[in-house]
């Protein structure tokens, strides 16, 4: 059974909002983490609507915050208790979405999905393995988890953007060419911008280019 995630919500009212950006914090955070970016983008982005869901579980070493899965080296846990747990969130995510394009009554062509760090590996893994594509992924500071089975697990494609920092010392900046290399093997539409001298963060230039993506794959480049 899947557990209904707890979120933040910012934009037009439920129903009346024509595309909505969902909104996936990293480890240790919570979806009010990210649900502030609305304040920057939502004047560049009328008639759409921010969510922000909370990871599922407590996390181990910020019981304050969030995590979608443990993360061995952080917290000690098992490889084996974070691929089951990093399962089950899978799970969890997709329920939201879907909950999210039937509640906001939207296609998944105006659905994008924006991830920061952990937050970025479950919207890498998840959006390839849907049945329906999304508008695009924007992934800040985060990895492609088990590119190995990418070609063989992923039904749809999307364009995806991916945004690091040079200075990151929680996720290597190798992990953005490593992601772009695999996902553009899979016959992705990739894009890739790296923030200099910006750490495990989002930096003001990085949101620009996000922003400037986000309206290109919704449409809102023609309106």
């Amino acid at each position: 059974m899947t557990r209904i995630l707890d979120m933040g919500r910012k934009g037009p009212a439920q129903g009346t909002a024509k595309r909505v950006v969902v909104l996936l914090h990293g480890y240790g955070a919570d979806g009010n983490d990210l649900l502030g970016l609305a304040d920057p983008l939502s004047p560049h982005m009328p008639d759409t609507a921010f969510v922000a869901p909370n990871a599922p579980e407590v996390c181990v070493n910020n019981p304050m915050g969030f995590q979608w899965f443990p993360i061995p080296w952080l917290d000690g846990s098992s490889e084996e208790e974070a691929a089951t747990s990093m399962e089950r969130a899978v799970e969890d995510l997709n329920a939201f979405l879907d909950s999210v394009l039937e509640d906001e009554g939207i296609t998944p062509d105006n659905l994008m999905l924006l991830g920061f760090s952990q937050g970025t590996m479950m919207s890498l893994h998840v959006a390839p393995r849907r049945d329906e594509a999304v508008a695009g992924v924007v992934g800040f500071s985060g990895r492609l988890l088990g590119p190995e089975r990418l070609e063989d697990e992923m039904k749809v494609k999307m364009p995806i953007l991916l945004i690091h920092g040079d200075q990151d010392d929680m996720v290597p900046p190798s992990s953005l060419p490593e992601a772009g290399n695999a996902l553009t093997s899979a016959g992705f539409e990739v894009y890739a911008h790296v923030s200099k001298g910006t750490g495990h963060g989002i930096a003001p230039d990085g949101l620009s280019v996000a922003l400037a993506f986000m309206r290109d794959k919704l449409g809102l480049e023609e309106s």
